[in-house]
């Protein structure tokens, strides 16, 4: 690329970067200022609840009285801040392949963080009655919105891509497979196991985890658990069907459209990816346990099933993952060249 065509390509990739670069900066601002918030004694959308054992939801379980933070819910998530902005100054400077890759990992980071997996369960669980915690949810929301303006920013800050070509473009064979496969196992995995727990079927637990749930649970809070995560599973077979890349008809104002390729890869992506960590690190946890001493062998068999739900999360992911690759490498559409550069096929 001559000097010349560099200066002209600079000012047209800072127009695509701009809306994304201040959006995904507001975001910072308000969670920054949140955070400082906290560290100088403030307690709103603070929560001391434990993600497994909830006390008192409703009222963060404490959170008043929590006297010292966390690291990273205080300087921590204000150094994660600074570095964030850091990413969004450098996307705007100096587009380019560096900054593409920082604003990918801090989409990745925010992802991650946020832990999609736990909001479909909990917001289900919170719209039938079952007290939850706002505060959590909430920031997890925020998160989520941020790591998706900053996949924005990543696309926005990379290589000028020329337009899609119209119509459906089929996904290999393979793709379809693996999609098929996401879709088998929150419904196998997931679904089955805890339908019959439901119902008061001990299927692969013992008699006093069964009357935990028993407990725990509402029938109508166990009927949206088991049933809203494979519903939603079933959304991955748009990442090899014809609506996944065009609307369909019949929606209004959009019908016949192409769907925009980060509307579909960042969600499916995100998921994908949180659903591969929680079922390594949680792999590692069991496994920890089991090697120490503390879980005992027959208390694995007795409740076999839970033990395997994590692998069913390991699989879920990975297959989802597959699968978004396979819409990604399908759908992509080759970068613009620019002018001045040659077009002279080399010997």
């Amino acid at each position: 690329m001559s000097d010349r065509t560099a200066r002209t390509h600079r000012p047209a990739a800072a127009e695509r970067v701009r809306p994304w670069a201040l959006t995904s900066g507001l975001f910072l601002v308000g969670e920054v200022a949140l955070h400082l918030y906290w560290i100088v004694g403030g307690r709103w959308a603070y929560t001391a609840c434990d993600r497994t054992h909830l006390v008192d939801p409703a009222g963060g379980c404490g959170a008043d009285r929590v006297e010292t933070l966390p690291f990273f819910a205080g300087w921590g998530a204000l150094a994660v801040g600074v570095a964030l902005a850091v990413v969004v100054v450098c996307a705007v400077r100096s587009p380019g392949r560096a900054a593409t890759t920082g604003s990918w990992l801090a989409a990745a980071l925010l992802l991650v963080t946020a832990f999609p997996l736990h909001l479909l369960f909990e917001i289900p669980a919170a719209l039938t009655g079952r007290p939850s915690d706002w505060r959590d949810l909430g920031a997890r929301l925020a998160l989520l919105a941020g790591g998706i303006l900053f996949a924005g920013l990543a696309n926005a800050s990379g290589p000028r891509r020329g337009p899609v070509t119209p119509g459906y473009r089929p996904v290999p064979r393979w793709t379809r497979r693996w999609a098929y496969v996401a879709v088998t196992l929150p419904v196998v995995g997931w679904a089955l196991p805890h339908g019959l727990w439901v119902l008061g079927v001990p299927f692969g637990i013992s008699e006093r985890e069964l009357n935990d749930i028993d407990n725990n649970l509402s029938t109508l809070t166990g009927v949206a658990i088991t049933v809203v995560p494979p519903l939603a599973g079933l959304l991955v077979l748009g990442l090899v069907q014809r609506w996944g890349q065009q609307f369909p008809r019949w929606v209004p104002g959009l019908g016949g459209r192409p769907v925009p390729r980060l509307l579909a890869v960042v969600p499916a992506g995100a998921v994908a990816l949180t659903l591969v960590t929680y079922g390594v690190l949680s792999s590692a946890v069991f496994l920890g346990r089991l090697l120490s001493g503390e879980l005992p062998w027959s208390d694995v068999w007795d409740g076999w099933a839970v033990a395997a739900t994590l692998l069913v999360f390991l699989g879920w992911g990975v297959s989802m993952g597959v699968t978004t690759a396979g819409y990604a490498l399908s759908t992509r559409s080759r970068p613009e060249r620019t002018a001045g550069a040659s077009t002279v096929p080399r010997a």
